[in-house]
């Protein structure tokens, strides 16, 4: 079911965009590639934006689905634990600093950004006696500090401003494949990190003692998980910019359904992710019309009242 729901949100992504386009047209561009406009537009345009809404989909959705894990929190998201921030200013200050203007030179700033922040927040936020709340709190601390860095620096950097003015709010109108190229080994390598730690970190979220008791290696378990997430964020943020709460929202969804068991959650989170990402991709170029609403503000639209209400849930069951 979750698969066929994807496979629908990539047709439509694919067929429908800011330019209205015949189905004959579409299917033409799809397997009758002969060069002309609409051609090109199908296939140069709409089919790798769909493969990168693919891929930064996954990444997002397995960071948060690992993060709300790790950290024992519901509230966790690359987003609203700072990650998606720390790797937009790190790029931010690569581009504006230090000249650095290809996507395989600023890649390597967005990790860095995402792995400083990811700890940073942590200790903020406990360390070990870290509670949801708190880490909410530094989290949100932490983005409204480094967004107001990055708001900054476009300010006094006209070039700056030019080139991120659509990156910084998260879009995927500039996908390419040399783009698809550049950032999906990094994903895979962080996708396959994630599936591998499914185990222990099911036992992780029953707390040190007992994933101890039950083998699990709670170092090497927190060590990886933190690559993981520090390889997908950055490599999606890098990407497309930040995009909030595909992270939030699907684990959440996800879970209702198959239970607590991330053998299963980080799968289904693989495949509905892209979706809820392709699909708000495709609201944003609807509404909008001639012109596209970044995906980025879509996703923040919908993920808004999700975690109003994920939050009066968790205050709610604590009375």
């Amino acid at each position: 079911m979750a698969l066929a729901v994807l496979v629908l949100v990539c047709l439509a992504s694919i067929a429908i965009g800011a330019k209205a386009l015949p189905l004959a047209d579409v299917w033409h561009g799809l397997f009758h590639y002969a060069g002309g406009g609409d051609d090109v537009l199908v296939r140069k345009v709409r089919i790798p934006r769909t493969a990168l809404g693919l891929i930064v989909g996954t990444a997002l959705g397995l960071a948060g689905a690992v993060m709300q894990a790790l950290t024992r929190n519901p509230l966790a998201e690359p987003g609203l634990l700072g990650v998606n921030a720390g790797a937009s200013a790190a790029v931010v200050s690569a581009i504006s600093f230090f000249g650095v203007t290809s996507l395989t030179g600023y890649v390597w700033f967005a990790f860095a950004g995402a792995a400083i922040v990811s700890v940073a927040v942590y200790l903020l936020g406990g360390s070990r006696s870290a509670t949801p709340v708190r880490l909410a709190l530094a989290g949100t601390a932490v983005t409204a500090a480094l967004y107001g860095y990055v708001n900054a620096v476009q300010l006094l950097d006209s070039a700056a401003l030019d080139r991120l003015r659509f990156w910084t709010v998260g879009s995927l109108a500039s996908a390419n494949t040399e783009t698809l190229g550049k950032v999906w080994p990094f994903i895979a390598i962080g996708v396959v990190l994630t599936l591998l730690i499914a185990r222990p970190l099911n036992a992780l979220e029953m707390g040190d003692d007992t994933a101890r008791a039950l083998g699990a290696h709670l170092t090497r378990t927190r060590v990886l998980a933190m690559l993981a997430v520090t390889l997908l964020c950055g490599a999606a943020t890098a990407a497309c910019g930040p995009i909030v709460f595909i992270g939030l929202m699907i684990p959440h969804l996800v879970r209702a359904v198959t239970g607590p068991d991330m053998r299963w959650i980080l799968p289904y989170a693989a495949v509905l992710s892209p979706a809820l990402l392709l699909g708000a991709d495709v609201v944003g170029r609807v509404v909008a019309r001639p012109s596209e609403l970044q995906v980025g503000i879509v996703t923040a639209l919908l993920g808004g009242p999700v975690f109003i209400h994920l939050v009066r849930r968790k205050r709610m069951s604590q009375l």
